[in-house]
């Protein structure tokens, strides 16, 4: 008994939800003698890993705190006055309490099933209230995965919108003002070299001596990245005038003192949120933004959350426009953007909840008067010393003639500044700076100059309402007005309220998540911890290594582990989300091809097996799509393959797989489909979505891939967040290493021009890193092998039990299926029930719908991992099952195609209270379906949306 206790202190024996007698069981149910022998019945003996993975061996949670609690004393954290989007803030405890560290808030998925995400929605629809009203445009987005990829975006977005409206000729060239943020330069640029697109990069005052007909937009920056506000008026009436579009990167909390861009010309703005209360966490996730004019909502990238009605008229939100949706329009979608980064978004929405305008307005002008307040000391106490800027908010620059000795300083007293060249540094000053920062900062530049401070007087009350900025560009419009700003400035009233909108949402709190090609999987709490951890929080992106050394370490570690577990030998943690993986891995291999003067080679073949994001990647990539055909059996159609590799031979760049295929099966011929495309001169990319059914029994570089990503937050336990944050590293073979992403704050070979930048900061969103780490730590080689078996497992035991009442779409060659299954639902349609039915129903048993009408239309792609256990898997299977029998009432006629319980559902509690009951069926026939649920019961907080309605009528703020 002792001994099987100690065995259960395993990590795996916590996170793998069926218990050894439940797996012994469902080997039964599927008549195998053990789970070695099931895998090779469902995975291709040819493509078997044959030896354990050689990664550390697993550890205890203890163990593991105290392991990654020393690792965090290598990261020494000074005070960090750099700057470049990235700033000091200061997180209220009731946000980090009830929402960053709240299960309840961060395993929740996208919210498609908008009757069980109401909270999100209405925390979401908050932000995008926040954006529109600080940047003074009409329509703001749920959020973006950074300041510079959302700047690549936006020109995108302008770019496809003038291409298709005006049809201008094939050189196009976007205009690069040099004072934006230079990681921002460097995405756009590589966005460039992938679109075909020509940059012109000058400060802005020189815009009007280029030629006007060739440039289709420019961006400049509010403040700049040095810190100047400059007048824009003759740069936007040049532009103006001429057709070109402006995209402003702005400072948000700036924007409560100075003009939104919106109200001076500006034609989309993008930003970061991250000093929102949300920590730097040496680079992120963090919630960029995107706001623009309503001629631009069906060209906008990533989500937009808009207002609806309920079948009963009451208000609900939902996500709109969403035939904009990737797997939807394939290559002709907007953006690539799967998974955004709707956990900080949330986190700075309550931020402005919380502070409303007027906390807003006082921390702003409290860092302009410390901003004000330094300028003045400095220049005053010190000879031979300036400051620069004409104009500014938070950030001054000083000209000194002496770098090298204040490097020094600053370094012995534990503080970073920006140094922009030989003569200058810039200081920027943020939410946490008060009175000692000051003085502190005053000390260095003393003891550099060697001068004993002067006693000056700087009377900040005479100085309090004077700006650093024209009299033009204070900000008189008004904002923040709706009630939600005004009413929750207490910490009781806002942790009610974050409570109410949590109730509204259902999470892996409640059941499971059986989303497939999703992965809802536990995230356990021993990972989370070090996201609340100062040393791990409080880090800026671009401060020397020696002070990352903790990150560093993991950084090193972790791309160790998943070179070992991918089998290639080259890694970028850069890309923070899937689709940013997809779209990194193309680039890969088009800088490749271009090392090779292959320069016609931009094909994409991409089966329709493939991940729904895949298409759209290749179009950003500035690749042509052809689609290849699947078979009856969901494999991929070779014949149709062959063909089009014989027709593209020439111009083949990539075929785009994802394995196992979406259609939830292992191709035995994965290595002949990969062998083909290398013989005709093209590059294999494998997305990484489906890890979950690979890791520790298949190696991507043993299939014959080039290039694969990693779903940090699907297999690697990153929880979802509501719809972000992720992380999406590449991994990629020998060959294609010297391509790999790299930043320009590694040092100086980024300037060579054919190196690719792909987010804003060198390792994406850092501080999640952490998790994924910690996962793999605490699993070691045994564990995470038996969550990809269990995984398994767990889908085939599904479609066991369910193959008597649903049609199994696609069965691999042993009559198995991978991590994940498909049931065909459109056999349904002669009864009047649609797949979307389904997944209402399922809200009354207190389920989340799995993946509807993707792979496949009008089906159901149902994925359990490996977390769940057999008794929740029953309770789900029970589910369909009565599902089904309530289907076969229609059938039958017991109840019309037009009123019954599917068409109704879900069924809210305030619809199941009213006096008048006008239905067919019970109260309890809607409410409680089988007798579990009643303990269990989760109420949809509304009933079924009205979709068409959102669209017709599209509000995206709280107005």
């Amino acid at each position: 008994m002792k001994e099987d206790y100690i065995k259960r202190k395993k990590f795996y024996h916590r996170h793998i939800g069926p218990s050894c007698n439940e797996i012994h069981d469902m080997l039964k149910e599927l008549q195998c003698s053990s789970i070695k022998n099931f895998i090779k019945k469902a995975i291709p003996k040819k493509i078997r890993l044959k030896k354990k993975l050689n990664i550390p061996n697993s550890i205890s949670e203890y163990q593991y705190l105290n392991h990654i609690h020393r690792i965090s004393k290598k990261n020494k954290i000074y005070r960090s006055y750099i700057g470049l989007g990235y700033k000091n803030t200061i997180t209220p405890s009731v946000i980090q309490r009830n929402i960053l560290e709240n299960p309840s808030w961060y395993t929740p998925y996208t919210p498609y099933q908008s009757e069980i995400s109401q909270g999100r929605l209405e925390a979401l629809i908050n932000f995008q209230t926040v954006i529109s009203d600080l940047t003074g445009m009409k329509i703001s987005n749920a959020s973006m995965l950074d300041e510079s990829t959302a700047a690549a975006d936006a020109m995108f977005m302008i770019y496809q919108e003038k291409r298709k409206k005006e049809k201008i000729n094939n050189d196009y060239y976007f205009f690069v003002s040099d004072e934006i943020l230079p990681q921002t330069f460097y995405v756009l640029r590589t966005r460039c070299f992938g679109l075909g697109i020509h940059l012109i990069r000058d400060t802005h005052k020189n815009l009007l001596k280029y030629d006007k007909n060739k440039i289709f937009g420019l961006i400049i920056s509010y403040p700049s990245c040095l810190g100047e506000i400059y007048d824009y008026t003759k740069t936007i009436e040049f532009a103006k005038k001429n057709n070109i579009s402006v995209i402003v990167s702005a400072d948000i909390l700036s924007l409560s003192l100075l003009k939104p861009p919106g109200e001076w010309g500006a034609d989309v703005v993008v930003g970061s949120s991250q000093s929102f209360g949300v920590p730097m966490g040496y680079g992120g996730p963090h919630a960029a933004f995107f706001s623009t004019h309503d001629k631009y909502k069906r060209f906008l990238p990533g989500r937009i959350i808009g207002l609806s009605v309920d079948i009963k008229n009451k208000k609900a939100f939902r996500m709109a426009l969403q035939t904009r949706e990737q797997h939807i329009k394939r290559e002709k979608a907007t953006s690539n953007i799967c998974t955004s980064q709707v956990l900080p978004a949330i986190m700075a929405s309550m931020y402005a909840v919380y502070h409303g305008k007027k906390g807003l307005v006082a921390i702003a002008k409290n860092i302009h008067k410390y901003a004000k307040k330094l300028e003045f000391l400095l220049v005053n106490s010190i000879n031979n010393i300036s400051q620069v800027n004409s104009f500014y908010f938070d950030t001054i620059r000083i000209k000194i003639d002496c770098i090298d000795e204040i490097k020094k300083v600053s370094e012995r007293k534990k503080t970073n500044f920006r140094y922009v060249d030989k003569n200058h540094i810039t200081i920027t000053l943020d939410e946490t700076t008060c009175e000692e920062d000051i003085n502190h900062i005053l000390s260095i530049f003393h003891e550099v100059y060697n001068q004993k401070r002067k006693k000056i007087s700087y009377n900040a009350r005479r100085d309090s309402d004077k700006y650093k900025f024209p009299s033009f560009l204070k900000r008189t419009s008004n904002f923040l007005k709706n009630e939600i700003f005004q009413k929750f400035h207490s910490e009781n009233e806002l942790m009610r309220y974050i409570k109410r909108l949590e109730r509204k949402d259902l999470s892996l709190n409640h059941s499971m998540i059986p989303l497939g090609s999703c992965t809802m999987k536990l995230n356990g709490s021993t990972e989370l911890f070090s996201l609340s951890q100062h040393e791990w929080r409080n880090i800026h992106p671009f401060v020397p290594d020696k002070q990352a050394m903790g990150y560093h370490f993991i950084i090193h570690n972790l791309k160790k582990y998943l070179k070992e577990i991918t089998g290639f030998s080259g890694i970028s943690l850069q890309p923070n989300s899937g689709a940013q993986g997809e779209y990194a891995g193309l680039m890969v291999i088009k800088s490749y091809h271009h090392s090779l003067q292959e320069y016609k080679r931009n094909i994409a073949l991409i089966p329709s097996s493939s991940h729904g994001t895949n298409p759209a990647s290749a179009n950003i990539a500035g690749m042509k799509v052809v689609l290849i055909s699947t078979k009856n059996d969901g494999s991929i159609d070779q014949n149709d393959l062959f063909k089009k590799v014989k027709e593209n031979k020439n111009f083949l760049s990539v075929l785009m797989i994802t394995y196992p295929s979406t259609n939830g099966i292992y191709e035995k011929h994965i290595q002949d489909i990969t062998s083909i495309i290398h013989e005709n001169g093209g590059q294999v990319y494998m997305d990484g979505a489906n890890m979950n059914a690979q890791v520790g029994l298949i190696k991507p570089a043993d299939l014959g891939v080039d290039v694969c990503h990693l779903n940090l937050h699907k297999t690697f336990a990153i929880p979802h967040g509501g719809g972000g944050p992720g992380m999406g590293p590449i991994c990629v073979a020998s060959h294609l290493k010297p391509f790999l992403p790299d930043h320009p704050f590694f040092g100086e070979k980024n300037k060579d021009n054919n190196k690719l930048t792909i987010s804003s900061s060198p390792y994406g969103s850092s501080l999640i890193l952490t998790i994924s780490y910690a996962y793999i730590r605490l699993l070691g080689p045994d564990g995470i092998r038996k969550c990809t078996e269990i995984s398994v497992l767990n889908a085939n035991y599904i479609k066991e039990k369910l193959k008597k009442f649903y049609k199994i779409l696609y069965v691999g060659e042993n009559n198995t299926v991978a991590h994940e299954l498909i049931i065909d639902c459109r056999i349904f349609k002669s009864f009047g029930i649609e797949v979307v039915d389904i997944a209402k129903r399922m809200m009354d048993y207190g389920f989340h719908a799995p993946t509807i009408s993707f792979p496949v239309e009008g089906c159901m792609m149902i994925e359990p991992t490996e977390s769940e256990s057999k008794e929740e898997l029953d309770r789900f299977i029970e589910t369909l099952i009565n599902i089904r029998k309530e289907i076969q009432e229609i059938a039958d006629g017991k109840f019309s195609k037009k009123e019954n319980v599917l068409k109704n559902a879900p069924h809210s509690i305030e619809l199941l209270t009213e006096n008048d009951w006008k239905y067919a069926y019970s109260r309890e026939k809607a409410a409680y379906p089988l007798f579990w649920v009643r303990e269990r019961k989760f109420w949809p907080s509304v009933n079924r949306v009205d979709d068409g309605y959102g669209d017709r009528n599209l509000i995206c703020t709280c107005t």
